[in-house]
């Protein structure tokens, strides 16, 4: 299969997107997230992309570094300039997960789960994360701070065969779980839609005007980590507990096994064993 990236085809199939020629495509970079996050610096247009087949210094969220393997995952940064506040930022990580889950089940008709707020899973194995990073707009001490912009980037394991010995427990790839290859550029296009899908609906949602799902319960419906899932969590001196829903903000709930309600604020969620 022939899997380079075609931006006239991109372009083409991204057409009333806000992404539609605005696409970069780089062999190799240290990570297409600070190169979106300095052309955001500049004055770089919202719907600007990055693509790169390799990313030499990756990293997810909480300072972890992504595996890049040339030319078998798919690297790539989105930048935004949306109307929304500072505090409603979370809302896109959580529209950026859902429009890789829809896109990932449209090409490969698999069905990744969702690890709160944007690992994808794949057997329980990480195929996919998600780190968005923002900047806040200058604002008065009386007045709602506003995103000045937010890059998101995504990483997902699309043609992987094998992974290093201390990752093949914790991480798989598209191509591991159908056993065939699959096109970066289709999951690309998929992604990209999706997301100017899952962005129009959520600006439409903060806008008070009335949505068919709110954004919440469509990504209730796509994750099983959301209620009912026993959980060990490592802030706040860690706990284990119940995930119990989201709250209105979007964060997660945990009904922890001291008996207190928690909310999830910055991540690190991971499954526990059964309570004894």
């Amino acid at each position: 299969m022939s899997d380079t990236v075609n931006l006239a085809s991109l372009s083409d199939a991204l057409a009333g997107t806000p992404f539609a020629g605005k696409i970069e495509h780089l062999q190799s970079v240290p990570s297409t997230n600070q190169l979106a996050l300095e052309a955001a610096q500049a004055g770089a247009p919202h719907g600007s992309v990055w693509i790169a087949d390799e990313q030499t210094a990756g990293r997810g969220r909480g300072g972890h570094q992504w595996l890049s393997v040339p030319g078998d995952g798919l690297y790539v940064s989105i930048l935004l300039r949306p109307k929304m506040s500072v505090a409603e930022a979370l809302w896109l990580s959580l529209a950026a997960g859902l429009a890789a889950h829809t896109a990932i089940s449209r090409v490969t008709g698999l069905r990744p789960d969702i690890r709160w707020p944007n690992d994808l899973l794949l057997n329980r194995k990480k195929c996919g994360g998600i780190l968005v990073e923002t900047s806040a707009a200058a604002s008065r001490p009386d007045t709602v701070a506003t995103l000045r912009f937010a890059v998101i980037g995504i990483g997902i394991n699309v043609n992987h065969e094998a992974f290093p010995h201390e990752l093949q427990s914790l991480a798989t790839s598209l191509r591991q779980e159908t056993g065939k290859l699959s096109s970066r550029q289709e999951v690309l296009t998929a992604l990209l839609q999706a997301l100017h899908l899952q962005i129009s609906s959520l600006e439409t949602e903060l806008n008070a005007s009335p949505t068919d799902a709110p954004l919440l319960m469509r990504f209730a419906a796509a994750s099983t980590w959301v209620s009912g899932k026993r959980v060990s969590v490592d802030e706040s001196g860690g706990y284990t507990g119940l995930t119990s829903g989201l709250d209105s903000r979007g964060f997660l709930l945990v009904a922890g096994d001291d008996g207190l309600l928690h909310t999830v604020l910055s991540g690190g969620v991971r499954e526990a064993a059964p309570a004894t």
